[in-house]
């Protein structure tokens, strides 16, 4: 994997922002759901594309939604975009479904259980030893 250097990384974060508030301010389409967030954006060196990586706190159908609302509405964010951030090529926004912070929560919950079942072991154990 190639490491960004600083100009693309600074890039990267000023488009997440940028379009971060797009979707949260601009964007009326009623498919997009409102507890979306911009996870990442990494935007090719030669800033003809860009990857946003988004999460969607809702059930499948509302992940499903939200990707065809924001997919629809890329070509009005690549032209606020390209009004708000000075660049030489304003890359073509290609938009991915980012699962890993619900993998994170789940991966809380299933270690959580563990260790709640651990403690309840070690609790019976404790009251049934004799004094």
């Amino acid at each position: 994997m190639r490491k960004n250097s600083i100009k693309n990384t600074r890039i990267n974060g000023e488009v997440q922002r940028e379009i971060s508030q797009l979707i949260n301010r601009e964007i009326k389409d009623p498919r997009i759901h409102p507890m979306t967030s911009v996870v990442a954006v990494e935007v090719a060196p030669d800033l003809k594309s860009a990857k946003v990586y988004i999460s969607v706190l809702g059930d499948e159908q509302a992940q499903k939604d939200t990707l065809l609302g924001l997919r629809s509405a890329a070509p009005y964010m690549r032209g606020q975009l390209a009004r708000t951030i000075n660049l030489r090529n304003t890359p073509e926004l290609i938009f991915i479904m980012d699962q890993s912070i619900e993998y994170g929560v789940n991966m809380s919950r299933l270690i959580h259980e563990v260790t709640k079942d651990l403690q309840d072991d070690d609790k019976e154990s404790n009251d049934s030893m004799p004094e």
